[in-house]
């Protein structure tokens, strides 16, 4: 917020040459300055305007003022006030010197925040006196306006509390956790490591960026549940349909493994997403083609910008279909050969828990006037990508991720039904150019209540060096910050039993 504050001058050819060595001395020790800066300042010559202090709360100016010494003065200002020391910082951004929104929503919304200016002309005599009625012309003063976001204050802080501790025990390199309802409302955006708006001059623009948008990774495993989608959609395939899946299986020059050594399998489509089945998911997308497997994954928003406008956004890259080579649709069917930023991926999770209708990410709410009159934000974008049959079908699929036979077990909540995805991917070591010494990429993103989503959370893990399966290193993180927004936002179980889920031909 913006409180009023004063800025202190002082006019050296009006000070009192009495007086010059007790205000030099008043002036730094109540601010805390170098004297010889101050002594600078306040002998000045030839000036009539030297600042002294920025930012001085009134109640100090008051004070001081009360000294009544001859050729010091006041100007009302305002300054930027951020009560949570890192309250979403790479979300709301701040100010510059001058007041400008310099990054994050103070950038975005400046111009909503900060109003407009009045302007007037008048005429000036040639001593530098304003003649009354001289001019006239006029433009009244636009008051800005308070933006209201759809943030929750308590469940920002809680995720940015656990994606820390989380980031620390597993010696990541950063991340990013987003808590947002299926209509698209952003509950809670939080990055790792932030940083504070009140210490600006000891970061760098780096430091500064919004990780949640800025920060492209491959989705791994979590963007199988678009090709399984893709593939329910045009009616290719059913959840009950039995695949023979192999631990591995060659396409050109290159031999896909699933994650861990099995026997050839019989699995449903069900139990290829439970499991996470890299080889399974393969035939799925080969299924679907990759022209219905680009049209699918642009339609759930990937390759291009959420809709959020946020500074240093990374749409990510998603190749034209005449582009990709032989084993690019294998590739990017379970996740790899793409690439995605968090809130893409958290959008695609939203769309299915809303019934198969993306709505555009935001965080804007709406405004107040200066009278206290709240405006709505304008309706967003929305769009349907899947039938609300496929987007209850996959409600069940994702769900038996994260029971006992599922690759998420820790993702569970007790008392609640929880249905997600984990996402374990390699990361291009930019050294190389390839997978090797690039580290991984953890990520778990889910909805719950599964037969009724309230809220979607979103957890990713980069180059986690202790653990780096999600569904040990992500899926812990998922589960207390769900488990805390629910209870926050007083979201009840449904009292239903999930269903049994057939995962292999003979159950």
């Amino acid at each position: 917020m913006s409180v009023e504050s004063r800025l202190v001058f002082v006019d050296p050819t009006e000070v009192r040459d009495k007086e010059r060595d007790e205000l030099i001395r008043e002036l730094s020790e109540r601010f805390g300055l170098d004297a010889d800066r101050v002594a600078a300042k306040v002998n000045a010559t030839p000036s009539r305007y030297q600042v002294i202090e920025k930012n001085v709360a009134p109640k100090e100016w008051k004070d001081l003022a009360k000294r009544e010494f001859q050729g010091l003065g006041a100007l009302v200002d305002y300054k930027r006030v951020y009560p949570d020391e890192t309250g979403a910082a790479d979300l709301i951004g701040f100010t510059n010197a001058a007041g400008q929104g310099a990054e994050g929503l103070e950038a975005v919304l400046d111009t909503t925040l900060a109003g407009e200016a009045g302007k007037q002309q008048v005429d000036i005599s040639a001593s530098g006196t304003q003649i009354p009625m001289g001019g006239g012309l006029a433009k009244d003063p636009v008051p800005g306006k308070d933006a209201r976001l759809t943030l929750d204050q308590d469940i920002q802080w809680h995720a940015e509390q656990a994606l820390a501790a989380r980031s620390d025990e597993l010696n990541a390199d950063g991340g990013s956790v987003i808590v947002m309802r299926p209509n698209g409302e952003i509950v809670a955006m939080a990055d790792y490591p932030t940083y504070s708006p009140k210490d600006i001059g000891s970061t760098t623009a780096e430091e500064r960026l919004n990780g949640a948008v800025a920060e492209a990774f491959e989705p791994g495993s979590t963007n199988k549940v678009i090709t399984v989608a893709g593939a329910l959609e045009e009616g290719l395939t059913t959840p009950d349909t039995v695949y023979t899946v192999p631990y591995s299986i060659q396409r050109y020059d290159r031999t896909f493994k699933d994650d861990h050594f099995h026997d050839t399998e019989r699995m449903t489509l069900s139990g290829i997403l439970a499991k996470s089945s890299n080889v399974g998911t393969i035939q799925v997308g080969e299924q679907l083609g990759k022209q219905r497997m680009y049209d699918y994954l642009r339609k759930f928003g990937f390759g291009q910008p959420t809709g959020l406008d946020l500074p240093g956004e990374n749409a990510g890259i998603l190749t034209e279909p005449e582009d990709w080579w032989g084993t690019q649709l294998p590739s990017i069917s379970f996740g790899q050969g793409l690439s995605v930023n968090a809130m893409q991926m958290a959008s695609v999770y939203a769309t299915v828990a809303n019934d198969g209708v993306r709505v555009e990410p935001h965080v804007l709410a709406g405004t107040v006037d200066k009278e206290g009159e709240f405006t709505p934000a304008p309706e967003h974008k929305k769009e349907r990508i899947i039938s609300k049959a496929t987007a209850d079908e996959l409600k069940l699929m994702l769900e038996a991720v994260t029971g006992d036979e599922g690759t998420a077990t820790a993702a569970q909540v007790p008392g609640y039904r929880v249905a997600g995805k984990t996402g374990t991917a390699n990361r291009v070591n930019p050294e190389t150019g390839s997978y090797k010494g690039g580290g991984h990429t953890s990520s778990f993103v889910g909805f719950a209540p599964a037969d009724d989503p309230q809220l979607i959370v979103q957890v990713v893990l980069h180059n986690p060096k202790k653990e780096y399966y999600a569904g040990k290193a992500a899926a812990p993180v998922f589960a207390d910050v769900m488990s805390f927004g629910l209870k926050s936002l007083k979201i009840e179980p449904t009292g239903t039993e999930a269903p049994n889920i057939r995962l292999m031909e003979d159950e």
